[in-house]
Formats: C-alpha cells, structure tokens, sequence
C-alpha cells in the first residue's frame, strides 16, 4: 500500500515538474513590448492614460491568442517627462529587455531624443501624437497627425464662415520644438492667405508654465484690433490653468474661440467645462464619434478602467492620442503576424498598405511610403460635459504631407524617399 502511494506521489511530482517546465517555456515563449511614457512630472497628466490603453490593447490581443501564437508581453518605463531619459529609457528597452517594437512619447523633444538610439539599434517606435512633420525615419511610424492633417485644416476652418471669418491669429504654445515648428508653418500659411505679421501674435511658455494671468489679459487686448482666434500648441498640464484663467476672464468662444491641438477629452477631465463651451479642438478623432466600433472601444475602454480601478475610473474617457495608440498596436501585431517574424526590417516592410477599422468611423491605411497613417480631420466644440460635438471634418481620410509645402525647400523634397523600404 505505501509502495503504491510513493508511485502516485513521484508520478504526481512528475506530472506537476513537467507542467511547470511547461509553463516555463510558454513564459519564455512571449514577444515583448516597450511602451515609453511619462508617467509622472509635467506630461503625466496626457501620457498616463497612453500606457492604460497600450496595456488595455495587449491585454485584448493576448485574450484571441496573442501574435503568430505567442503573448504579448509588455514592458514599462517612466520618463518622467525627462526629456535626455526618453533616450537612456530606450534604449534600455532595446539593448536590455530586447523588446521587439516601442510603444510611446508625447512631445516632439522626447521622440526626438529617442531617434538617434532607434536609428542606431534599427529598433521600431510607433509614436501616437499629432506632430509638426518635417521629419521622417525608417525607424518610426507615426500614427497621429501631421500638419495637413489637423494645424492647417483647423486655422482654414477659423477662416471660413462657419468658423467665424478670423482675421487675427494669436498663437501660444508650449516653449519646444512641436509649437515653435508648427506656428512657423502656419504663419507662412497664414501669409498665403494675406494676413499680415501685424495680425499675428505668437506667445511661448515654459512646460509647467501655470499663470495666465496676463497672457488672457493680452489675447483680449489683441482682439480689439479685429476678429481673433487663439491657436493653442500649450501642452500638458498647463492646458489646466490657461482654460481655468480663459473662465476666470469671461474670455467666450463667441468672442474669441481658442482651437487647441493638445486638449482632449482626458486633459478636460479635470476642469469645469461649462464656461468653455464652444472653444474648439482640431484632432482625427472624438469619443462623441458615433458608430459600432466606437461604442465598442469606449466601452472595453471604460470596463477595463474599472476593473484595473485607474484614478478616476468612473470619469474614464477616450481621446485622440489613445485611439491612436490603439491603432499602432494593432497594425503592428497585423505586420508581425504577415511578416510572421519581429525582424524590424520585415515589420516594416508588412506594414506598408496595411489597414485597419478604427474608433474614428473609418479604414486607416498605412502609407506605403512614408510611415503615416491616412487620417481623416475633426473640428470639435468642447460641450458642457466634457466632450466635443463635431463640427466639421473631412469626410475621408486624408494623407499626410510631412514636409509642409509652406516651408521653403520642401518643395523640392520627394514626398518621401525612406531608406530601407
């Protein structure tokens, strides 16, 4: 009898040794992900919910068996709005936890630390924000907004009738590479139209900035000269006292109508809207956005915020940054199971052309050439609750132009020449 039991007992152990073995080897057997945002300091307050919905996405892919039959397996760092530590963070991602793809950056100084580190190693950053082009790398793929696909088609919207026929431009923005670039393209737009460097202001903070005292004082005095639109490149969570100080003024959109390109449904979380009502957001998409595939990302969306108990979970919403973040990840994980390998050099060439249903109501393509998603545009109004009504957009995807034909000598720049596709 005690014979027998041993027997049941080693064979029990050997049963148990080789489904650890097992496990241990399905572990082993994971494609890890880097996913690169600030999780605290001054971009914290956009970023974070970047990183929930990066893991949201994954946690989704690895619940339908991951990608070519293993998990996805993600990795996180912070930052911390550190812009030299975006590159120490990459590049630890790539030459230390061998991640096969990043995930991540907010600002255009924070991608543009972290590029020469991509270049150098050939790893893969999908970067999720609207930026000012004139850039393009075999190493990253941009899934948010170049200037044609959300700075120019905003200000023309600020032109027309229907945006109230502006006739004077007050541009303030963050003190960094992503305003000062766009508002130099967007004067030179602006001097195309004919309107003169006396009916332009442009106004710079530092990150972090929080007295807009002054500068609101200022935009009104500006306004008395003629029609007046504000073009917000302010990034952050200064974008929390600058709305703050617009109420505190009595600063309507009906007077001056501020269109930001930064402020979204989660940067207006934390703020009381009704004051603002009216002032505007140029993105590529809005959790307002009413079809079948948006109502269900906003719902696994708000589930997942829940379940994970995120800050503020029962207020969780969906912005354009996260939808593209979403996006980014599927369109890779639809590249790696095409090119049925990570290698960086046959991802990028299974991404080219590929497609996708997205959130926004429509197919994005990834162009075959220069490493940006085709996006259609949205003017939306910020409505007392903290959304956006959409007001006015393209009705199809649009796409980008990295090089802005308003700069001088990129009209003699192709389209886009990317080595190594």
């Amino acid at each position: 009898m005690k014979r027998r039991s041993l027997i049941k007992a080693f064979t029990l152990s050997a049963s148990i040794a080789a489904m650890g073995l097992s496990w241990s080897i399905q572990a082993a057997e994971t494609i890890k992900v880097g996913i690169l945002h600030s999780l605290s300091g001054t971009m914290a307050i956009s970023e974070t919910s970047l990183k929930d919905m990066a893991l949201m996405t994954i946690e989704q892919i690895n619940a339908k068996g991951g990608v070519n039959g293993k998990l996805l397996e993600p990795v996180v760092v912070d930052p911390a709005s550190n812009w030299p530590l975006f590159a120490e963070k990459g590049r630890q991602l790539l030459t230390q936890d061998k991640v096969a793809v990043v995930f991540g950056c907010w600002t255009s100084v924070s991608r543009k630390s972290v590029l020469p580190v991509f270049e150098e190693l050939n790893g893969l950053l999908f970067y999720p924000v609207q930026y000012e082009g004139e850039e393009m790398s075999p190493n990253v793929f941009y899934t948010g907004a170049a200037p044609n696909q959300q700075a120019i088609p905003a200000v023309e919207y600020l032109m027309s009738e229907d945006g109230g026929s502006a006739k004077r431009y007050f541009l303030l923005g963050t003190d960094y590479v992503y305003p000062r670039t766009t508002n130099k393209i967007l004067r030179a737009f602006l001097h195309s139209k004919g309107v003169a460097d006396k009916d332009i202001e442009e106004v710079y903070t530092p990150f972090g900035h929080s007295d807009y005292q002054t500068i609101v004082a200022n935009i009104k005095k500006f306004s008395a000269g003629g029609k007046t639109a504000v073009i917000s490149t302010v990034n952050g969570d200064s974008n929390v006292p600058f709305y703050k100080e617009l109420a505190n003024q009595g600063l309507k959109a009906t007077d001056v109508p501020v269109v930001a390109f930064s402020v979204g449904e989660e940067e207006l979380r934390g703020i009381d809207t009704k004051p603002l009502v009216g002032h505007l957001a140029a993105w590529n998409y809005f959790e307002s956005v009413d079809n079948p595939v948006n109502s269900q990302f906003v719902a696994d969306w708000k589930a997942y915020a829940k379940a994970k108990n995120l800050p503020g979970a029962d207020k969780a919403v969906t912005n354009d940054p996260m939808e593209a973040t979403y996006v980014g990840i599927h369109m890779w994980a639809q590249a790696v199971e095409k090119a049925k390998s990570t290698d960086v050099d046959k991802v990028r060439e299974a991404l080219a052309g590929q497609t996708f249903k997205a959130p926004s109501g429509y197919t994005l393509t990834m162009d075959k050439s220069n490493h940006h998603l085709h996006k259609p545009v949205m003017i939306g109004e910020i409505q007392d609750d903290g959304q956006f009504n959409v007001v006015w957009e393209t009705g199809q995807p649009l796409r980008a132009q990295p090089w802005s034909p308003f700069i001088p000598g990129n009209d003699k720049r192709p389209d886009y020449a990317v080595k190594g596709n």
